[in-house]
């Protein structure tokens, strides 16, 4: 996935197109994410317990990750992002693998 949790990103098609929001969770092997705010649905819940009362609860539903676009720390642009190869390495010896802002050319995690 081109994104991670913690990321700001813009949703990019649906009902909350050209808002921006932090991921709250990601699921990688659904493909979806969880975006704090944003993409709320209401569910009829019943009572389970004095604890979780009933009602209509509006919860955070997950999202495609093809619907969302990783926001540029550095040029705070919503640009596509790639996977590159520094020259560091890992603890185990490899070239370290970080993701790079396709619009500046910044490395975005590092």
């Amino acid at each position: 996935m081109h994104v991670k949790t913690g990321d700001e990103v813009l949703i990019i098609t649906g009902k909350d197109r050209g808002k921006r929001g932090k991921i709250k969770e990601s699921r990688p092997k659904e493909q979806r994410v969880i975006v704090e705010g944003l993409n709320i649905v209401k569910r009829h819940m019943k009572p389970r317990g004095p604890t979780r009362p009933g009602g209509i609860i509006e919860m955070e539903a997950p999202i495609h990750v093809s619907n969302v676009m990783l926001i540029c720390p550095k040029c705070g642009r919503a640009s596509r992002s790639g996977h590159r190869f520094l020259e560091e390495t890992d603890h185990k010896g490899r070239p370290k693998k970080v993701r790079y802002c396709k619009a500046c050319d910044a490395v975005i995690d590092e």
